[in-house]
C-alpha cells in the first residue's frame, strides 16, 4: 500500500548537507497568521484522505475501519466514546451485556486529529440520549479533558442534542476491566450522574471516583485464562511465550500473552497472564478470573495473595518440594481456606529435584512446569503438547549437542511422569492454622503504603 516515488521525492526534499540549502530562517509577525490559515485546506482533506487508505486496506485484507466506529445496539440509549486499546474491553462488555437485555453501544474513534464532527455525530445512532466521553489523560485545570471538549463542540456546531459525561480511566497503565466499564453505564443511569470522574481507582479525597465494587467476567464463553508466578530471569516469561507459539501455531485457537514485571526485573516477581479460546479476544486488560494458576516459586505462598482471582472449580499448579503432608504445614491458611472453598484442583512438582537429577543447574524448571501445564490444562491434546515442545527444544538447543537436547526432553517426560495432585481435607476451607506471612516491619508508612505496594495490591491503595 505504500507510494514508495512519493517517499523519495520527500527524503530528496530534505535537508542534506552534500547538498546544503537555506530554509526557514526567520518569519515576522506580519505574514505568520497567514502561513498559520494556509495549512487549512490540507487539515480539511485529511479526513477523507485517510478513509479512502482505510478502504484500500479494507479492500486488501478484509478489515475494515472508519474514522469512528459504532458496535453495540442499533437502538442503543447509552454509548460510551474512547479510543486505544480500552475501546476493545468496552466492547467486550457491551457484547455481554447487550446478550442480558441492555441496550448498549461505543463510538470507537481511529481519528482523533483532525476530529471530523460530521462523521463523528453520523456514528452515534439516533436513539442514543445518554453519552459518556472517557479520557485516558488527565489536565489538570482544564473545563474537561481533550476528547470530552472535541465531543461537546461536534455535538453542537452539530446540532445533536444528548446529555454528554466524561471520566478518566487507566492512567499510568491502571487497570480498565468489564467491571469498571459496568460501572461506567450504571453511572450513566444515575439522576444526578456523576461528571469528570475517575474510574478504577478509589477516590476518598475529592470523592470524584465510581463505585466499582459489583464485579462482571465478561470473557466469552471457552476462553481459558492463566497466570503464572515466576521470579525474574527464571525462565517463567520464554516458558510462557513458548506455550502462545505452541497453540498459536498447531491450532485454530486465538491466543493472548501479556507479562507483568516488578520494575527490579532480573530477581523480581513476573506475573505472566495467558489467554486462549475459540473467539478472538478483547481482554485488554490483566485476568481477574483465572481458570489455572501456578506459582513458580514456592517461597511466594507467604508472600502473595495468588489465588484470589481464581474461580470455583480451578486449577493450582504448585513447584514445592513439600509432600502432600507438609502442605499443610508450609501453606498459609488464607491460600488453604480458598483452596478448598472453591473445590479447586491442586498439583504439586517438585522440578528443582529433577533438575538435580538431570544436571540443567535450574535452567530446566520452566521446561517441567510448562509441561505440566499441557497435562493439566489440556488446553491441546497432552501428546502433541509434548512433540510440539521437543520440537522446540531440538531447535532451541540442537547446536549445544544432542546430550544437552537429551536432557531437556527428559525434563518434559519428567513434568509429566512426576505431577501429583494433591488431596486436601474438607477442614482446610475453615483453618485458621499455617504458615505464617513474611516477616515485614511495622512503621505505620510502611505497612500502610509500602506492604501493600510489594504485595502487588497497590491498585487497592486509595487517594488518601
Amino acid at each position: 500500500m505504500v507510494d514508495w516515488d512519493a517517499i523519495a521525492a520527500f527524503r530528496k526534499r530534505a535537508m542534506n548537507p552534500e547538498h546544503p540549502h537555506q530554509q526557514g530562517t526567520a518569519q515576522n509577525g506580519d505574514i505568520y497568521f497567514q502561513n498559520r490559515e494556509a495549512a487549512n485546506k490540507y487539515y480539511e482533506a485529511t479526513p477523507a484522505i485517510v478513509q479512502k487508505v482505510m478502504d484500500e486496506f479494507a479492500a486488501k485484507f478484509g478489515r475494515a475501519y472508519h474514522l469512528f466506529d459504532y458496535v453495540g445496539a442499533p437502538d442503543a440509549e447509552k454509548v460510551i466514546v474512547i479510543m486505544g486499546s480500552g475501546a476493545e474491553a468496552v466492547e467486550e462488555t457491551i457484547n455481554y451485556l447487550n446478550a442480558r437485555g441492555q441496550k448498549l453501544g461505543c463510538v470507537k474513534v481511529h481519528l482523533y486529529r483532525p476530529f471530523d464532527a460530521k462523521a463523528f455525530v453520523a456514528a452515534i445512532p439516533e436513539t442514543a440520549k445518554k453519552i459518556c466521553v472517557l479520557d485516558r489523560t488527565k489536565e489538570a485545570g482544564s473545563l474537561g479533558e481533550p476528547l470530552y471538549e472535541d465531543v461537546i463542540s461536534a455535538m453542537f456546531e452539530m446540532g445533536r442534542t444528548a446529555t454528554v459525561t466524561c471520566g478518566r480511566y487507566g492512567l499510568g497503565s491502571k487497570e480498565f476491566t468489564p467491571t469498571m466499564i459496568n460501572a461506567v453505564f450504571k453511572n450513566m443511569d444515575a439522576a444526578e450522574p456523576k461528571n469528570h470522574f475517575a474510574v478504577g481507582i478509589i477516590d476518598d479525597v475529592t470523592g470524584n471516583s465510581l463505585d466499582y465494587s459489583e464485579k462482571i467476567d465478561a470473557s466469552p464463553e471457552g476462553c481459558f485464562r492463566c497466570m503464572f508466578y515466576g521470579l525474574g530471569s527464571d525462565g517463567t516469561v520464554g516458558a510462557n511465550k513458548n506455550s502462545i507459539k505452541i497453540i498459536g501455531d498447531h491450532t485454530d485457537m486465538y491466543a493472548q500473552g501479556y507479562f507483568h514485571y516488578d520494575s527490579k526485573k532480573s530477581g523480581g516477581i513476573t506475573v505472566s497472564h495467558l489467554r486462549f479460546g475459540k473467539k478472538p479476544i478483547q481482554s485488554e486488560y490483566l485476568i481477574d478470573v483465572a481458570d489455572f494458576i501456578a506459582c513458580h516459586n514456592p517461597s511466594y505462598v507467604i508472600r502473595y495473595d495468588m489465588l484470589s482471582a481464581i474461580r470455583e472449580g480451578g486449577t493450582f499448579l504448585l513447584n514445592s518440594p513439600w509432600t502432600a503432608e507438609e502442605m499443610d504445614e508450609q501453606l498459609p491458611a488464607s491460600m488453604k481456606n480458598i483452596i478448598a472453598q472453591r473445590k479447586l484442583k491442586f498439583y504439586n512438582l517438585d522440578c528443582n529435584k529433577i533438575n538435580e537429577e538431570l544436571e540443567l543447574r535450574g535452567k530446566g524448571i520452566n521446561t517441567c512446569l510448562q509441561a505440566a501445564f499441557f497435562k493439566i490444562s489440556e488446553v491441546i491434546p497432552v501428546d502433541d503438547a509434548i512433540e510440539y515442545m521437543k520440537a522446540a527444544v531440538k531447535k532451541t538447543y540442537g547446536k549445544k549437542g544432542d546430550d544437552v537436547v537429551a536432557k531437556n526432553w527428559a525434563c518434559i517426560d519428567a513434568g509429566i511422569n512426576n505431577l501429583k495432585q494433591i488431596d486436601y481435607p474438607e477442614s482446610w476451607a475453615t483453618t485458621t492454622e499455617g504458615a505464617a506471612p513474611a516477616k515485614i516491619a511495622q512503621d505505620p508508612y510502611f505497612l500502610d503504603v509500602i506492604h501493600p505496594i510489594s504485595i502487588l495490591k497497590g491498585d487497592e491503595l486509595p487517594v488518601s
